[in-house]
């Protein structure tokens, strides 16, 4: 049984702003990790502390702090306020069941995104990550340690690409764009279990085949959730309308706008491949009763003349001079073949069977 405070029924009647962490709690403490950066200079702490990454994100540098873990909404409330987060902002950031979403404030951008994985049982999971866009600082919330921006990280290090030259707002959309491109990894793997189960619908489908499918359809319903929200996002800022994303990062985001359609066209193409696998089940459960019933209709119609002969010998009358001739039975026997015989012709020239 999960905890109450992770319930959005422990919210009610409390006054808006009250931070409690409502999901699963994956981790029991948070970490504040901070990379700092300009083209020149490079510095990466972890196990820092909130007023320590504050005084970092006080110089002309780009700082990236990002938050491991949100078990503990008094660490979030102290860095909301020194960052000057608006309550109900810190409240979202704690509630990991938000839909992607995007929220301008005077200082800051909030956007809320829906970061994706297989995990080791071949399940599709789903982590919340809150990002906070200011003037030369991203502020980055995740559930758990382990991200799709390792690579991210790797490129600041090292130098290579145009990451060091750039600012805050180009980090934000590498950050969106290592989000997103982790979508197509799950879909190649949602792709293989789709081919698997045609295939089995062609050989030989089972109840069991009817249980994958319908774990699909709630996998892709989980998906659509995560995903189709994520094109208004993206779409808003692509609009330019704040002047904490200039005109030069637009382009960029334009091309996160192309794959989170292409993903979303792609979610759309899986659902209904998904549903007609439904029917092709129910078709080929329904053929194959036909095909039993055809098989069953046809002993029986064999049997149905065969019957006939043999109760009509079976009365117990005294004048019937076929029960006294020595030839009797045989006979009755291969009228009975030639009767079969007969009707499995008849049957084959209609192509009955």
């Amino acid at each position: 049984m999960k905890n109450q405070a992770g319930r959005a029924s422990s919210k009610a009647g409390l006054p808006p702003g009250t931070l409690i962490h409502i999901g699963e709690a994956k981790v029991e403490s948070s970490v504040i990790t901070v990379i700092d950066y300009d083209e020149n200079n490079f510095l990466e702490e972890k196990n820092v502390s909130v007023e320590e990454a504050a005084t970092r994100a006080t110089g002309p540098s780009v700082t990236w702090i990002n938050i491991d873990g949100l078990a503990n909404p008094h660490l979030i409330e102290a860095l909301g306020n020194r960052f000057s987060l608006h309550p109900l902002t810190q409240e979202d950031i704690l509630n990991t069941t938000q839909r992607p979403k995007l929220e301008e404030f005077d200082e800051y951008l909030y956007i809320v995104i829906k970061m994706l994985f297989i995990n080791g049982n071949e399940e599709i999971c789903a982590e919340q990550v809150s990002l906070i866009l200011g003037d030369h600082v991203i502020i980055s919330f995740q559930e758990q340690p382990g991200d799709v921006f390792e690579s991210l990280r790797n490129r600041i290090r090292t130098g290579k690409g145009r990451i060091r030259k750039l600012g805050a707002d180009y980090l934000m959309y590498t950050m969106l764009d290592a989000i997103v491109d982790g979508y197509f990894s799950v879909f190649e793997k949602l792709g293989e279990r789709i081919e698997d189960i045609e295939d089995e619908l062609v050989t030989d489908p089972d109840p069991e085949t009817l249980q994958t499918i319908y774990s699909l359809k709630r996998d892709l319903i989980f998906l659509r959730r995560a995903i189709w929200p994520l094109r208004e996002v993206v779409a808003a800022m692509d609009r330019g309308e704040t002047n904490l994303i200039p005109e030069g990062t637009l382009i960029y985001l334009r091309d996160v706008y192309d794959h989170v359609i292409q993903v979303a066209d792609t979610l759309e193409t899986y659902r209904d491949t998904v549903s007609g696998m439904l029917d092709i089940y129910l078709s080929s459960v329904s053929n194959r009763m036909n095909e039993v019933m055809k098989v069953l209709t046809i002993i029986a119609t064999i049997f149905i003349p065969l019957t006939f002969v043999v109760g009509l010998y079976g009365m117990n009358f005294h004048n019937m001079p076929e029960l006294s001739w020595d030839y009797g039975y045989p006979l009755v026997l291969v009228i009975m073949v030639i009767i079969a015989v007969s009707e499995i012709l008849y049957f084959r020239r209609r192509r009955w069977i």
